[in-house]
């Protein structure tokens, strides 16, 4: 790449701009010439997740888990890339003289930390990423690191989640109270829908949970995964005056529309990490914010930085003047990436909701 220094001579420890760096394209890696979560077409990418903001279509070859790529030919289509190549867990995928590690991220099924490792210097793009206990993919792994790259969506102090369990405790306890009613809760497509309905039959549920036309494919596959989902039954084709008292899931844009007036005495429910703010609920028009975040909140960026040990913290995006503060607090040099193209908590869903399906 124009630009980039070299080392002083073979074998020499890497500085960290040579072996990473932001570009307006995204993070690039000039001694593999690959990108990692590329924002515009290139011609080789590695994909931390499926999520639209992570995961474009276009790139000349890409290189994911086997869930991410197949989540992306569903989105997408089969011809999303020119190429794709399966990345296993924890398999060391060498090009040129860079070693690429995918470690689990926690954040939806198939979602995957990046570890970049060279001439003794080890970089893990975190992607985006949680702590709290998923039963719809596999958990977080710390990994030890020099450097240490970090998302930020909900990095201020005022995001302290609550456990998910509890929240879908208020769920059902508010259809529990309102039997006549319809509880729609606007969640999103990837991930988000489907931690919901898993959560909700380890909590005994065993009713039909109704979905929206755009959860449908992505939902098939987490049960093809393997996930617990339990019975789901499309909207489109029921009488939805009959489904008062029943559960629906839908994008989170859905609740606001037309189609969500025609279920009897709706409540409308939000999950997201965003509804801890209560003002924010309300400029939604939500009646029952469930704070259900598939991102860290503020303790475990803190806890997860102090369990990788880098001595060097970057941050991706989010909030990060916040936790670029706290880390110099901390004693740890940090700095943001300013990188552009990424949503918070799945705002940049909306989109690929809408191409899964648009009938309900």
């Amino acid at each position: 790449m124009a630009g980039a220094m070299r080392p002083a001579g073979p074998g020499a420890r890497w500085r960290p701009s040579e072996l990473l760096l932001p570009t307006p394209a995204g993070l690039y890696c000039p001694p593999a010439d690959i990108h990692i979560d590329p924002v515009r077409p290139v011609a080789r990418a590695l994909i931390t997740h499926g999520h639209s903001d992570h995961a474009r279509a276009g790139h000349g070859a890409v290189l994911a888990t086997r869930e991410t790529l197949a989540i992306m030919a569903l989105r997408y289509g089969e011809g999303f890339a020119g190429s794709r190549q399966v990345a296993l867990p924890g398999e060391a995928i060498r090009i040129g003289e860079v070693d690429f590690r995918f470690l689990p991220a926690g954040h939806v099924l198939g979602s995957a930390q990046i570890a970049v490792e060279s001439r003794n210097l080890r970089i893990v793009a975190s992607g985006d990423y949680k702590r709290e206990r998923d039963p719809t993919c596999a958990p977080f792994e710390p990994v030890p690191c020099d450097i240490f790259i970090t998302e930020a969506t909900f990095g201020l102090p005022v995001f302290r989640h609550p456990p998910a369990a509890g929240e879908v405790a208020k769920l059902l306890e508010s259809v529990r109270l309102f039997p006549e009613r319809t509880h729609i809760v606007g969640a999103y497509s990837l991930g988000k829908a489907q931690r919901l309905m898993a959560l909700i039959r380890e909590a005994g549920y065993e009713r039909p949970i109704y979905i929206h036309g755009a959860v449908e494919k992505i939902t098939a596959f987490y049960r093809e995964e393997g996930v617990p989902l339990g019975e789901t039954r499309l909207v489109a084709g029921q009488d939805r005056k009959a489904l008062g008292g029943e559960i629906v899931i839908c994008p989170p844009s859905a609740t606001q529309d037309l189609w969500a007036r025609r279920f009897p005495d709706p409540v409308t429910a939000f999950a997201s990490g965003w509804m801890r703010i209560r003002a924010r609920a309300r400029q939604k028009g939500v009646e029952l914010p469930l704070v259900v975040s598939d991102h860290a909140d503020w303790d475990d960026l803190l806890a997860t930085i102090r369990e990788v040990g880098a001595g060097e913290i970057w941050v991706t995006h989010g909030e990060a003047d916040a936790l670029v503060h706290w880390c110099g607090t901390a004693g740890l040099r940090a700095r943001p990436l300013h990188l552009v193209g990424y949503g918070d908590e799945g705002e940049a869903e909306t989109e690929a909701e809408a191409a899964d399906a648009p009938e309900a």
